[in-house]
């Protein structure tokens, strides 16, 4: 048998090279999509589409502000928004290891399935919204799937990010009152006299409310139990 050498060229060896690169990070990073999609699920309780687009902003997110240890050596670097009160944001929470009670993490009640992702170091901050298109483009991947739920469960899993998502690189701008640390202020509602932290009064004529005191409020007292 004759024995045929093949030799390459430096740009054929490069190629090659970065082919194998590309496939060993492509991997990785499904690795690391399944390893975190199943501690949010955990966390969650549940698989659900809405914790497949949660982990997957999340890995985007914080690739594009350039945090990679966001639960070890960059938490204090990082500041997420969350803009609703869905599945997404527990899979958000679970990856960023941001919470409101850690005042990492802000809450914008807008009804978007949306978070912006903010690099406190570097001013970096990109939002990024889940497209509607999705749906459909979900309903030609996995069209062999029969169930609409399914059939976005598999198909954002391996969905191109351009078709999942939009991204804006945006500017926040944080008040201290909004970040980790001991409270700024406290003071007392001047009606009721509860006691309100890092500036979240009201001014009305000179007097200091709270919100609920100021029309705001979401409860109506029945009666006072002691």
């Amino acid at each position: 048998m004759t024995k045929v050498s093949v030799i390459l060229s430096a740009a054929e060896i490069q190629a090659k090279n970065c082919f194998i690169h590309g496939v060993k990070l492509a991997r990785d990073r499904q690795q690391e999509f399944e390893s975190l999609l199943e501690e949010s699920v955990e966390f969650h309780g549940h698989l659900c589409p809405g914790q497949v687009i949660g982990v997957r902003m999340s890995m985007l997110g914080l690739h594009l502000i350039g945090i990679d240890d966001p639960k070890g050596a960059d938490r204090k670097k990082l500041y997420v928004v969350v803009e609703i009160d869905r599945c997404a944001t527990d899979a958000i929470q679970s990856v960023t290891g941001c919470r409101l009670g850690k005042r990492t993490m802000g809450f914008r009640d807008f009804g978007i399935m949306a978070a912006t992702f903010v690099n406190l170091d570097s001013s970096k901050a990109v939002r990024i919204v889940a497209k509607e298109e999705a749906r459909e483009i979900a309903a030609h991947q996995a069209g062999h799937i029969l169930d609409k739920r399914e059939q976005q469960l598999e198909a954002y899993k391996t969905m191109d990010d351009k078709d999942l998502f939009g991204v804006q690189r945006v500017k926040v701008e944080l008040s201290p009152t909004d970040l980790p640390g001991k409270p700024l202020s406290r003071v007392s509602c001047e009606r009721c006299g509860e006691w309100i932290q890092d500036r979240r009064e009201i001014s009305d004529g000179g007097v200091t409310l709270c919100r609920s005191c100021d029309g705001q409020g979401y409860y109506q007292i029945i009666d006072e139990i002691h």
